[in-house]
């Protein structure tokens, strides 16, 4: 009888991969805009979405970046829907594989 070879383990490495590529997709949007009122209130600055407004953080001007960011959150319009549905197919691929896997699994023994 011949060795089969190595037998691999469920790639959970792949999933959980996966799965962080979407979440940093999905809330990069908010991450942005948390920043941007972490950065803010540290300085002592207002931010909105009227206008840009002068921020000086470490004897620069970042208001215009902080605007920037703040505006990025309308982003999360989009990401977090998006996010939302490559979660569930994500969690049904994962799924269907580990019951396929245990399935071939079982059937090796």
């Amino acid at each position: 009888m011949s060795d089969p070879g190595p037998r691999l383990g469920f790639p959970w490495w792949a999933y959980a991969l996966a799965l962080a590529f979407i979440l940093i997709f999905a809330l990069w949007p908010i991450a942005s805009v948390l920043l941007t009122y972490v950065v803010a209130d540290a300085n002592g600055c207002v931010v909105n979405e009227a206008s840009a407004n002068g921020c000086l953080v470490a004897g620069t001007d970042w208001g215009g970046t902080l605007y920037t960011m703040g505006v990025m959150g309308w982003f999360g319009l989009i990401t977090l829907p998006l996010g939302a549905g490559a979660a569930i197919v994500w969690f049904i691929s994962l799924l269907i594989h580990r019951l396929a896997w245990q399935k071939h699994k079982d059937a090796e023994q």
